[in-house]
């Protein structure tokens, strides 16, 4: 061998290892260094492109090739702006025009290879699919293609329509039009060899399980059963329908009871229930010698369960027809994870509008506890099972045998019952390969072999009846987890009577101390969901317990309610091996939260994130569904090497998992970085501040309808009506207007009755307030209560815009027109600040700074403006060059004058003028950072992160050392 060929992302170059040398070259062809493949192996190295900013590659080149047709003349740069979606370029990894032979023996070119990639056969519009998959197929199996080179996947596509194939598995294909691109890059992830992780989508049996037990609700408390003891005999029928399909009963004997031993008509049915429960209460050597024997028959329970007494429930024939159709559901096949979220769909009448809205599926509960614990323990067994090491198997049995975990906010358990599910199902694994290895036999009893139990889960819960149902799904889980170990092992074995029982804390988790449930030393992990209520939704007790934790810490009150458990938790694990892993509302690592929180985190307690899912769609598959957008953070007072992003091209779609060195607060790779919030910026840059505040009542607002009436009416008014724009009318081109009456005179008021009656409205209506700021507004009760408009004109900005578009929009106004509070104004804005401001360069830094409103782009003056390290000292050629292309983009727009600015910067219907401007505009703010090209957005907000450390830094220095003052020489 030669040496070893490894590409340097789009450059042309390449890294050369002769007789242990190194030496960087330029790669003239690709056919050249393909043809001596017997002395070089290819490694393609991808750029880092954001999926963001893959899914704007992948918008334009949709755009570009809406019209092509022709298989020869647009194939090549065809699949040449494909491949830069992902910033691989094609030259440099395949080849195109590969000579091949068909099954016939006669001579073809592959259209495109890349070895152990991908073979594409591409055609003209309108040709048939299936045709060009055959011929590709052909290449591959006849065409002279070497085996460790065959493709991975096989792509045909007609330019309209395109087919994915897995080569191995060809069961497993894709097919859409090339139109619909954006919504199918997931399936393309291969190209950067990105792991792509699949998590199951929940079960619509669970959903079923959930309409059922909500009629059984219903017709219940329809009865009479109200409050405590309709919820406690909800939760022990559930138990008893599981029971009876999953082997803790003989199967069908509680249904056999309820059809066979009571009345059609139902009237002696609570009586039986009161009895069957109480003898589920009761040790076999305790019970009556004469009982029943269809109740002898069943076992002692025992684990609190139905221990208390409750009222008897009244049945009628329509409540004992529901019963009995409830159990005559398989309930073997629900998961126990639901049962929480069922009992909240059912008991709350409104939010049982859509059955089963509310639960959380299993798949998002997985993405915490894989990223936390499980997918380090599967690799250890896998590498275990590799080397036949016994010895290695069963220390990594006992380690996960050592394994407690605590949920602080546990609920109804769900993230405790598919943790305890998952380490039960590992142990059965290793059991069966350590019974392979060392050729055990059955001579070990199951109850020997799984040693697992309960005892090994703790949570705390703030209400009864969540941990009632906590404890008995765990219960439910672990009977499973038995059964499947008996399956395995062929011995049947049932925990009864149950003896241990998961530790479940009824109490405030922010009250109590943590240490008083179980030690840290004793705790591996902990694992939750903790509320998501942000600060305006906080009740008085939730704002009360945020004021306690964090009363030593400014600026706290803006938090998010899940930052407690953060802190809480902190403090828990401090000096001990515990790993956390929360879900949280994605607010947490936007905007100004991440300068109070994570500074206390990092500098407080030390705090390093090990793993984080960026933000995504927390919810289920029921219909109705709830979505909240979340992110997941596992962390620990210590560090690890190896730590993991899992990025979502698609917010509901499947993550990329990808390996980094450090993940910082943003939930990027970088150095710990926190931005705090500024009232002036860190550069030489026009200042920014809101428009301007009405607190009005919407008596100085007017629709156009009111404008015309007024005028109509009065024409005097004209002089006092202006403009008046927010964020939605900019973006949509919406008319609105205002009264503005700052050069208003008391004779101007007295000769208009209709304003006059609106300025006494606002007086009235300001001196009922209760804020005092707010009475005092009212004897100015002409003038807003913030005035903030230039008497220059300004450029605009909205202080909330879509994620999906490539720029936020922004617009140089009149100083006629009243920007509201909806918008932010630069007073002093020239050409020069609109090119800098509508680059990719600061929308790079906004998508990774600013807070959001659900995903939207809520810019912010404090955290992102002032912050925004704007170039160092261009020149003034640079800044004319700037200017000009400013000036190309709002040309640009100009030439659509019926169009919005949100349709002009929709992703799908930017016009290609306006974003080859932008394209233009963007590369000329990127050569005034650097000369070197930035290859991806993530290189990009590296830069400015290092860049606004510098200026920062500067800025402390001149703070921390003024410059000395001179004395005045005396007199």
């Amino acid at each position: 061998m030669k040496g070893i060929l490894a590409w340097e992302g789009t450059n042309s170059r390449y890294f050369e290892f002769v007789n242990g040398k190194e030496s960087i070259k330029r790669a003239s062809a690709l056919s050249k260094l393909v043809d001596s493949r017997n002395q070089y192996i290819p490694i393609f190295i991808p750029m880092a492109l954001s999926p963001n900013e893959i899914r704007s590659r992948a918008i334009a080149f949709i755009h570009d090739h809406q019209d092509d047709k022709y298989e020869k003349g647009e194939s090549q740069i065809f699949w040449r702006d494909f491949f830069n979606i992902w910033g691989i370029s094609a030259k440099k990894v395949g080849i195109f025009e590969e000579r091949a032979k068909t099954l016939k023996k006669t001579t073809g070119f592959i259209d495109y290879f890349w070895p152990k990639t991908i073979l594409i056969e591409q055609k003209s519009r309108g040709e048939d699919l299936d045709k060009a998959y055959k011929q590709a197929l052909d290449y591959c199996l006849t065409g002279g293609i070497q085996d460790d080179e065959l493709p991975n996947y096989i792509c045909v596509c007609d330019f309209e329509r395109l087919r994915l194939v897995n080569f191995t598995d060809q069961t497993k294909s894709v097919e859409f039009k090339v139109s619909d691109l954006k919504d199918h890059l997931q399936h393309f992830n291969f190209l950067l060899g990105y792991e792509q992780r699949e998590y199951k989508d929940e079960d619509p049996v669970n959903i079923k399980a959930a309409e059922l037990m909500g009629k059984l609700h219903d017709e219940l408390e329809r009865n009479g059963f109200k409050d405590h003891p309709l919820k406690l005999m909800l939760v022990r029928l559930m138990f008893c329908f599981f029971a009876d399909d999953t082997g803790i009963f003989n199967k069908d004997d509680f249904l056999f009871f309820l059809k066979e031993r009571t009345k059609e008509d139902g009237s002696d049915l609570g009586l039986w229930i009161a009895q069957f429960f109480q003898i589920l209460n009761t040790p076999n050597e305790q019970r009556p010698s004469n009982l029943d024997e269809d109740l002898s028959k069943f076992p002692y329970i025992n684990g609190q369960l139905f221990e208390e007494g409750i009222p008897f429930a009244q049945f009628d024939k329509k409540l004992r027809d529901i019963l009995i159709k409830a159990c005559e559901f398989n309930w073997s096949v629900v998961s126990p994870a639901i049962f929480g979220s069922l009992f909240q769909s059912v008991m709350n009448k409104e939010e049982r509008r859509e059955l089963g809205a509310h639960y959380t599926s299993e798949k998002n509960i997985l993405k915490t506890i894989h990223g936390l614990f499980l997918d380090e323990l599967n690799e250890e067994f896998e590498n275990a099972k590799k080397k036949k090491s016994v010895k290695g198997l069963q220390e990594l049995l006992d380690r996960i045998r050592k394994i407690k975990i605590l949920d602080p906010a546990c609920g109804c358990g769900n993230f405790l019952i598919l943790a305890y599910r998952e380490l039960r199902r590992l142990e059965i694994r290793l059991l069966k390969e350590i019974r392979n290895l060392k050729g055990l036999g059955l001579e070990l009893s199951i109850q020997s072999l799984n040693s697992l139990d309960v005892d090994c889960l703790y949570g705390i819960e703030i209400e009864e009846f969540p941990a009632q149902i906590a404890k008995t799904a765990i219960w439910i889980m672990d009977h499973l987890m038995n059964v499947e170990s008996g399956k395995e092992f062929g011995e049947y074995y049932v925990r009864l009577p149950l003896k241990k029982s998961p530790a479940i804390l009824i109490q405030n988790a922010l009250r109590v101390k943590w240490q008083d449930i179980v030690s840290p030393d004793e705790i591996t992990f902990i694992i939750g969901n903790p509320p998501f209520v942000g600060k305006k939704e906080q009740n008085e007790d939730q704002k009360k317990d945020t004021e306690l934790l964090f009363k030593k810490f400014k600026g706290a009150g803006v938090l998010d309610y899940v930052s407690c458990w953060y802190l809480k938790a902190a403090d828990y694990i401090q000096g001990k091996k515990v790993k956390v892993a929360f879900v949280s509302t994605n607010s947490i690592c936007q905007g100004e939260q991440v300068g109070i929180l994570w500074n206390i985190l990092f500098n407080q307690f030390n705090l390093k994130i090990h793993f984080a899912h960026r933000t995504f769609n927390w919810r289920n598959e029921a219909k109705g569904n709830a979505a909240v957008h979340c992110v997941i953070i596992g962390f620990a007072n210590f560090d690890v090497k190896s730590k993991r992003i899992f990025e979502y091209p698609d917010i509901d779609g499947t993550p990329i998992e990808i390996k980094v060195e450090n993940i910082n607060p943003y939930l990027v790779q970088g150095k710990d970085f926190i931005i705090e919030s500024r009232r002036k910026p860190i550069c030489n840059s026009p200042e920014i501040v809101y428009g301007s505040f009405a607190l009005d009542d919407g008596n100085y607002t007017l629709s156009s309808e009111e404008r015309d009436e007024l005028l109509t009416l009065n024409k005097e008014s004209e002089k006092f009506i202006r403009l008046f724009l927010g964020g939605r009318e900019l973006l949509h081109s919406e008319k609105r207007y205002c009264l503005w009456l700052v050069q208003a005179t008391a004779e101007d008021l007295s000769k208009n009755q209709l304003i006059k009656i609106r300025v006494e409205a606002v007086k009235k209506w300001r001196s009922a307030s209760g804020r005092e700021t707010t009475k005092k507004l009212s004897e100015i009760p002409m003038l807003f209560a913030e005035i903030r408009q230039p008497d220059s004109n300004y450029l605009a900005f909205p202080t909330v815009s879509s994620v999906n578009r490539r720029y936020i929009p922004i617009e140089f106004l009149n100083k006629e027109v009243i920007a509201s509070n909806q918008l932010y104004v630069l007073p002093n804005a020239n050409e020069y600040s609109f090119g800098i401001l509508t680059s990719s360069m600061h929308m790079s830094w906004i998508k990774y700074v600013c807070g959001r409103m659900k995903s939207d782009f809520r810019y912010s003056a404090g955290i992102v403006y002032n912050n925004f390290p704007w170039p160092e000292n261009p020149t003034e050629k640079q800044k004319e060059e700037i200017e000009s292309l400013a000036k190309s983009v709002l040309d640009a727009r100009a030439q659509f004058p019926e169009s919005s600015l949100a349709e002009l910067y929709d992703p799908l219907t930017m016009p290609k003028v306006l974003r080859d401007a932008h394209n233009k505009l963007d590369r000329a703010v990127d050569k005034l950072y650097r000369s070197k090209p930035f290859q991806s957005e993530s290189e990009r907000v590296e830069f400015l992160f290092e860049l606004y450390e510098k200026y920062t830094n500067t800025l402390t220095s001149q703070i921390k050392t003024p410059p000395k003052k001179r004395r005045s020489k005396a007199k």
